[in-house]
């Protein structure tokens, strides 16, 4: 049996890990550089939006949409792994215009989806306030994606992780990788901060944004820096349901949670591995809740976090076997959308570990571009 080790415990080493298990792939082991869970996949806000944030209709458009309609699938069977309920809503989205040039791009995005077939409905402003009484009253129009919406990420991390429990698959935290081990086209083996060497015949990086401190025979991996991009992000509470929906604008967007939390978000800030709360960063958010919903004046910010999200350097995930060893595999770089794409990026990765069997995801997001010319 053949031994794989998974580094990273965030949205996609855990489902990673979990698809692998599924397919009998081997004895899995998972090693996570702090707690489970608690970078980039604990910060985030869940939404799943491949509609919302489409800017054209291409192969990472694709893969957004294919991601997003595994989803339903996915947390059905954590549920019936877990009994965890990880609040998936498919009720969808809307993207709200507040100015006359934000109604001038919301116009264009309508009508270049609308020719590419994407689902999308255009609603007036009294159409909004009747959906959702609480939005501001400045709101000129919006469109509405109904086959967007959110899990609650942190739920789903809990999910996956007992998941993984109930398998008998290994997690270790509080161990990172500093340098993996090649001889003959192949890694034999990894180091970690605490001196020890872990054998391994298939290793994955799920690494995030620390994926480019791992070193290769103590050099540095042979692609582009992935870099960490702060996002800061506020929550409100209230006993009282402000909205049925996710609320997206030009700036940032609310997200409501079962429990009452109100989520805003978020900052997109080049500051390296700095997960502070700023001030600055604080009235961004409050600005943007309250351009939504002028009513979230009335309540106190109840929490504020922040995270870093990788990013490669074309703003695209990297996935699939390392071009310079044959058992190595990376899956980093999703950058905003790593809940969205943690079904897909699961799948493609197990097929080619599990039978070799390629995908145009895996050849269009392998990190072998970065070495062309």
């Amino acid at each position: 049996m053949q031994e794989i080790l998974v580094i990273g415990a965030g949205i996609i080493g855990l489902s990673i890990a979990r698809a692998l298990h599924k397919q009998g792939a081997g004895r899995i082991k998972v090693i996570e550089r702090q707690q489970i869970g608690k970078e980039a996949s604990f910060a985030a806000a869940g939404m799943l939006a491949p509609h919302v944030e489409a800017e054209q209709k291409d192969i990472f458009f694709n893969f957004c949409v294919e991601s997003n309609k595994l989803y339903g699938a996915f947390v059905s069977e954590i549920f019936e792994e877990t009994g965890i309920d990880v609040e998936f809503f498919s009720d969808g989205i809307i993207y709200l215009a507040f100015t006359e040039d934000d109604l001038e791009k919301l116009k264009h995005r309508y009508g270049w989806q609308s020719k590419a077939k994407i689902k999308v409905e255009f609603l007036q402003s009294q159409e909004i306030r009747k959906i959702e009484p609480f939005i501001s009253p400045n709101v000129i129009a919006g469109l509405i994606y109904p086959e967007d919406g959110q899990v609650e990420n942190r739920k789903l991390l809990f999910a996956l992780e007992k998941s993984l429990h109930l398998s008998g698959v290994e997690i270790v935290q509080n161990t990172e990788v500093t340098n993996l081990i090649a001889q003959n086209g192949r890694i034999e083996a990894v180091e970690t901060n605490k001196g020890e060497k872990i054998f391994a015949d298939v290793i994955i990086l799920a690494t995030g944004a620390w994926t480019s401190l791992i070193k290769l025979n103590n050099r540095n991996l042979a692609f582009p820096e992935i870099k960490p991009i702060r996002g800061q992000m506020i929550t409100f509470k209230t006993n009282k349901k402000f909205f049925e929906h996710v609320l997206h604008s030009p700036r940032g967007y609310v997200v409501p949670r079962k429990d009452g939390r109100i989520l805003v978000g978020a900052t997109a800030e080049n500051v390296g591995f700095d997960k502070s709360v700023t001030n600055s960063g604080i009235e961004f958010l409050s600005d943007i809740g309250l351009e939504i919903s002028p009513s979230l004046s009335k309540l106190k910010i109840s929490d504020k976090w922040a995270g870093l999200r990788p990013m490669a350097s074309d703003g695209l995930p990297v996935l699939g076997e390392f071009p310079e060893v044959k058992n190595l595999f990376v899956a980093a770089g999703h950058y905003r959308n790593g809940i969205l794409l943690a079904p897909i990026t699961a799948k493609i990765l197990t097929e080619k570990i599990v039978s070799n069997s390629e995908s145009e995801y895996l050849q269009a997001f392998s990190p072998s571009r970065f070495l062309i010319g």
